[in-house]
């Protein structure tokens, strides 16, 4: 961006079947890393590889075209559609006379039973908690057979319990092997769900360590580029 390196020298890899954790300080370029996956920004060097071969990202739907959804923050959905309508926005299926309604909310609803949601495909998005909405996205994301998830800041506005259903979901989705690439300030969430965690500040990598043999003074250290005598 003018005057600022958003992204320097930074590497990053994610394992099929893994829940990676992108920690750093606000500003330390976790969503610009994540845009630049998510084709909503172009890098204007370094290399992107999937199954250890170069892609070119360049646009949203390359990123799809390449199995990588993103679930951002702030919530991309139209309220007033139903379920259904928002996860085949777009691409809705066609019949004789226009889109086939009962066909998109019969796929729509077997999407969502096979997670056990509890999610009506017919109701508007508008009458659902932000949980479900985040539900929604996810289904939403796995119906273009993602491969890599990318999700910021899941937990920021849901309850504990919902908390719990999301990282079922997740548990779920890389027992499939997709690959989840995690973005939270809440520390406490890295060992409950997290196998590794990788570490930006200041737009450059500091480093990836395994969470369960990283004490978490250590990661607060990574990100702040010294330790804290007070946590």
């Amino acid at each position: 961006f003018p005057g600022v390196k958003a992204l320097q020298g930074v590497n990053f890899q994610l394992l099929p079947g893994e829940i990676h954790a992108l920690l750093g300080e606000n500003g330390a370029g976790k969503s610009t890393l994540i845009k630049v996956l998510g084709g909503i920004y172009i890098a204007e060097e370094g290399e992107i590889f999937i199954d250890g071969k170069k892609v070119e990202i360049n646009n949203v739907n390359a990123a799809r075209d390449n199995g990588i959804s993103i679930i951002h923050q702030e919530l991309v959905q139209v309220p007033h559609m139903t379920v259904a309508e928002n996860i085949f926005l777009g691409r809705e299926p066609m019949g004789a006379f226009g889109v086939d309604t009962r066909a998109m909310v019969r796929d729509a609803q077997k999407m969502l039973d096979r997670f056990d949601l509890g999610i009506d495909a017919a109701a508007e998005v508008f009458d659902l908690s932000i949980a479900q909405q985040q539900m929604v996205e996810i289904v939403k994301a796995i119906s273009f057979n993602c491969r890599i998830l990318v999700m910021d800041e899941p937990t920021s506005s849901i309850s504990d319990r919902e908390v719990e259903q999301l990282f079922d979901i997740m548990r779920n989705l890389v027992k499939q092997g997709v690959g989840i690439i995690y973005i939270s300030h809440k520390m406490s969430e890295l060992n409950e769900v997290c196998d590794r965690v990788t570490v930006l500040r200041d737009g450059t990598y500091v480093g990836t360590r395994v969470v369960a043999d990283t004490p978490r003074d250590e990661l607060i250290a990574m990100m702040v580029g010294r330790e804290l005598s007070n946590y």
